[in-house]
């Protein structure tokens, strides 16, 4: 018997696989462009086929029953599968094109400034940049990475270590020079603390990172508050007051001269920088040519290039 005649009708499984992943009929018929009664026409005949049901008719939307939970997954992973190579195909001889999200400090700061290194290398690959702190999901989206900044674990996507963090305060070397030198974290406290208001829980603001070294933050501190933390940094460059440096965020700044450190005291960061690509979908090459690229430029000494030159031992 050949796999077409094992496999439902393809309507039936197209309008299954939109009903599962959206958990509604109605949401899957405006999906397809189809009614709803279609939708339910489309699922009784795979119930009846299967003998059994696919769904828990419950108000307002419907949940699939245990039994057909393995098909929802088996359905998207081969939808999933069909649209990518679909894709590949349509693309023809056109150069690929990598389209990476990031959150607007780590492009601002990190991925910007390094970008260039990459497309020198990878001049065939067009690039595009999706910069926003409110992460898409990665599935449903043409995003191939997204460098996020967590605890490395999405259910939408696998997530790739690039880095840890610490942060430590940061201003001007002219707001350095009229502070003088901060004997401890409390001397803080004397001058303009420099804060951004994330929504992000991940992100460590100055309450935390002073109570990390036993020192309370008072309710009414005077400072500067900004929306972004792109701000905040600049806001320090322009001479406002003390704000929190991430190292991989402000290290060019650092080494530049544009920004000093206060303080030897720093907070390791409890979460750190992931690279992650979709779960279901096939990478392509030019994603793959960019983690490489990330892996190298986080970690030099781990690069190819690098062990090559480094002395073998002598056995």
């Amino acid at each position: 018997m050949s796999i077409r005649r094992k496999l439902p009708p393809f309507t039936a499984l197209t309008a299954f696989e939109a009903a599962a992943r959206l958990g509604s009929f109605t949401k899957a018929a405006k999906e397809l462009g189809v009614t709803q009664a279609a939708i339910s026409r489309q699922i009784h005949v795979l119930e009846e086929q299967f003998g059994f049901p696919l769904f828990l008719r419950l108000h307002r939307k419907v949940k699939l029953t245990e039994k057909a939970m393995a098909l929802a997954s088996a359905a998207q992973d081969a939808f999933d599968l069909l649209a990518n190579s679909v894709a590949e195909i349509s693309k023809g001889d056109h150069d690929p094109e990598l389209t990476i999200a990031a959150t607007v400090a780590f492009s601002h700061f990190w991925l910007l400034p390094k970008i260039s290194e990459f497309s020198s290398q990878h001049p065939e690959i067009n690039l595009r940049i999706i910069t926003q702190d409110d992460m898409p999901n990665i599935e449903s989206s043409d995003l191939d990475v997204a460098i996020r900044f967590g605890n490395g674990m999405w259910p939408d996507g696998q997530a790739e270590l690039l880095f840890d963090d610490e942060i430590f305060p940061v201003c001007s070397p002219d707001f350095a020079e009229r502070a003088g030198t901060i004997a401890s974290p409390k001397d803080l406290l004397r001058y303009p603390l420099i804060s951004n208001m994330a929504d992000d829980p991940t992100w460590t603001g100055w309450g935390e990172w002073l109570a990390a070294f036993s020192v309370e933050l008072p309710k009414k501190k005077p400072g500067l508050r900004c929306s972004l933390y792109t701000d905040a940094i600049y806001s320090a460059l322009n001479g406002q007051g003390i704000t929190l440096g991430w190292r991989h965020l402000v290290e060019d700044l650092l080494a530049q001269g544009r920004l000093v450190k206060l303080t030897d005291a720093a907070l390791k960061t409890r979460n750190a920088y992931f690279a992650v690509v979709p779960k279901r979908r096939r990478q392509s090459e030019a994603a793959g040519s960019f983690l490489d690229w990330l892996t190298e430029t986080v970690n030099p000494a781990a690069s190819p290039a690098s062990k090559e030159a480094q002395p073998k031992r002598s056995e």
